[in-house]
């Protein structure tokens, strides 16, 4: 039986964790707030952009959605971030992606300055991903590893291949997996024989963004998947990047949805709580 490593019990404990830590912030008269920016056009966008929303009031953090139509130009939303950036108030922001095509979105998120950048893709904190500097990391690539260390798995010595290369999720976790001792080798779309590289794996990480991607005759029964894909089928529903017909044929993996994505969002509201600790202390250091 293949054990499925899903993330509601971790992140639930996260969150209590985070309550605890808006309490004491509050206490010292710090309330957190958190700025989001949608672009309107990607239903999904929307979607996740609410339920941060919902997850914020829960956890008694100040959630301000900025919301612009589908052809807003880039000027108006540099000059949203510059304001946001420059108001004390708010702690974090975020750009909901995918953007329309006519909007760069590495040329927007650059304007974010690197402390209230709590999606980790400004130049400073991918520079700390990589380097494992203090910084604000990117959320998933640190749900892939927490979900699979919280049942058990270790990463050191292991034959880990990291299939996806992408800026947001591939690359940091690359980095992020060699400092865990991991023996890691990385596939992407020029690869050829993906299932000769899988053959040799113990743990695979997928974040591709195809579906079924990763297929039942490509797999072996000793294979450990942690899938960081988010993808909608033709009926509409959310599929990772691995194929249903892989369950029950591995040893453990990760669903979707209910695995990476769930803990990704937890760890978006750490970031938030952890770049205002930073802050705060660096204050406190100044004062000294």
């Amino acid at each position: 039986m293949t054990k499925i490593l899903r993330a509601k019990i971790i992140a639930d404990q996260l969150y209590d964790q985070l309550r605890n830590r808006v309490k004491k912030m509050k206490l010292h008269g710090i309330q957190p707030r958190l700025s989001t920016i949608l672009v309107e056009g990607d239903p999904a966008s929307f979607h996740y952009a609410k339920a941060k929303q919902k997850i914020a009031k829960k956890l008694d953090i100040l959630y301000d959605l900025h919301t612009f139509s589908v052809g807003v130009g880039e000027e108006e939303l540099f000059k949203l971030i510059s304001n946001l950036n420059n108001d004390s108030q708010v702690h974090g922001i975020m750009l909901e992606l995918p953007l329309p095509r006519h909007l760069a979105s590495l040329t927007i998120e650059k304007n974010i300055i690197a402390k209230k950048d709590i999606d980790g893709v400004s130049p400073t904190n991918q520079l700390a991903a990589f380097t494992g500097k203090t910084g604000l990391y990117p959320a998933t690539p640190q749900a892939c590893i927490r979900l699979l260390k919280y049942y058990g798995y270790n990463l050191q010595g292991k034959n880990v291949l990291l299939i996806g290369r992408g800026q947001t999720v591939g690359l940091p976790l690359f980095h992020m997996l060699l400092r865990e001792n991991a023996t890691v080798t990385v596939c992407h779309s020029y690869t050829p024989n993906l299932k000769e590289h899988i053959h040799y794996a113990d743990i695979v990480f997928v974040a591709v963004g195809r579906p079924h991607l990763i297929k039942r005759d490509m797999i072996h029964s000793n294979l450990i998947i942690i899938d960081a894909g988010i993808n909608e089928d033709a009926e509409g529903k959310m599929v990772g990047d691995v194929s249903s017909d892989v369950d029950n044929q591995v040893l453990a993996m990760s669903p979707v949805p209910g695995g990476v994505g769930s803990l990704t969002t937890a760890i978006l509201f750490e970031n938030l709580l952890n770049t205002i600790e930073l802050q705060s202390k660096f204050e406190e250091d100044v004062d000294q």
